[in-house]
């Protein structure tokens, strides 16, 4: 994979990585693509602490929470294997069947009261993708997470399609591991012919009742 520095950018596969200001402990992500056209989500290395000390981006996950097995959206007519996925030289990539998703395992998990439970899926421009229709989704709409017998429910908030450079400036709120318990959703849109130009990102809310 190319990686080409452009401060305080980080080009990956043609789609940019921000480095977060300030709180070195939130990741920053972006998503790439592929040569065959499908979608993966890099992440760049840990960054520094405002005190000059390293920081880990593989923290432990926040209890409580599940070990997400399935993704369902109904309205999509999605059903996807979730697989725990790790950053990998500075990348965070879904599982290789396009109709798999992955489950970023240093994030939060699925139903944990704080931080971004973050899941991503392959776009795939020539169709087969998991989350190829993901900009489709709105406000309300249901999205289940299954996990050994447990259903965590939530609802769609917001749906984004962001450029390279707000996905930059945003990663570290849209990814952090403090706030609100939330699902995050994301994977590639815009295919050009030869690339991908921007992300889908679904914010989904916890149901309560």
């Amino acid at each position: 994979m190319l990686l080409i520095a452009a401060a305080p950018l980080l080009v990956v596969g043609g789609l940019l990585a921000g480095t977060a200001a300030g709180d070195g402990d939130q990741p920053t992500v972006a998503v790439s693509e592929r040569p065959d056209g499908v979608a993966s989500v890099p992440v760049p290395p840990p960054t520094t602490s405002p005190t000059g000390t390293p920081t880990s981006a593989a923290a432990p996950p926040p209890v409580p929470g599940v070990r997400p097995d399935t993704v369902v959206v109904p309205s999509l007519d999605v059903r996807a294997d979730v697989t725990p996925i790790a950053t990998q030289d500075g990348a965070l990539t879904p599982p290789s069947d396009p109709l798999d998703v992955g489950w970023w395992s240093g994030g939060s998990r699925p139903g944990a009261a704080t931080g971004a439970a973050v899941i991503t899926g392959h776009t795939v421009h020539t169709g087969g993708g998991a989350f190829n229709d993901l900009e489709e989704l709105a406000s309300g709409d249901r999205v289940l997470v299954l996990s050994d017998g447990t259903t965590v429910a939530y609802d769609v908030a917001t749906v984004e399609v962001l450029s390279r450079a707000e996905l930059a400036r945003e990663s570290a709120t849209i990814f952090a591991r403090s706030g609100p318990g939330r699902l995050v959703l994301i994977t590639c849109e815009d295919w050009d012919g030869t690339a991908y130009r921007s992300n889908v990102v679904v914010t989904a809310e916890p149901v309560t009742a």
